[in-house]
């Protein structure tokens, strides 16, 4: 997939609003490797008062959150969900949000865009935000 500069995004005052809304977040990439962005996002998060749903394909445990194999398997209302994958993989994310139907912002962190998966998602109601790091933005718009 060619790198892509995202013609879908929300503004800063959206962004802000989803942070400030948003109480269940799935992490999908949540690796278990400190040294990892997707660790250290994650954890921010938690730190920072979310119900975080780490989805990873290997692992238990992430610092006391049951790892998920996949969006089905959360048994909890999801309210956004925050890919740390590469951009051709978002189509099927953006899938599994439009299938559960209670997502309401699918976010892709850094370097990370794909506009046919964010046009798909906006098409069924979720708001998109593409390559932006949700911890940046966090600290940045709620002074953290």
């Amino acid at each position: 997939m060619e790198c892509e500069f995202p013609r879908i995004n929300s503004n800063e005052e959206e962004v802000k609003r989803f942070l400030e809304t948003s109480k269940n977040i799935a992490v999908v990439g949540a690796s278990p490797n400190p040294q990892k962005d997707s660790h250290r996002v994650t954890k921010y998060l938690i730190e920072h008062g979310y119900n975080v749903f780490p989805i990873y394909p290997k692992g238990d445990d992430f610092l006391g959150h049951k790892y998920y194999r996949s969006l089905k398997e959360i048994p909890e209302p999801v309210d956004m969900v925050i890919v740390f994958r590469k951009p051709e993989a978002v189509g099927p994310i953006a899938d599994a949000c439009i299938e559960r139907g209670d997502v309401k912002v699918l976010w892709t962190q850094k370097g990370i865009v794909n506009n046919a998966a964010a046009e798909k998602a906006k098409e069924h109601g979720i708001d998109v935000v593409q390559n932006l790091c949700a911890m940046v933005e966090h600290r940045e718009l709620l002074g953290e």
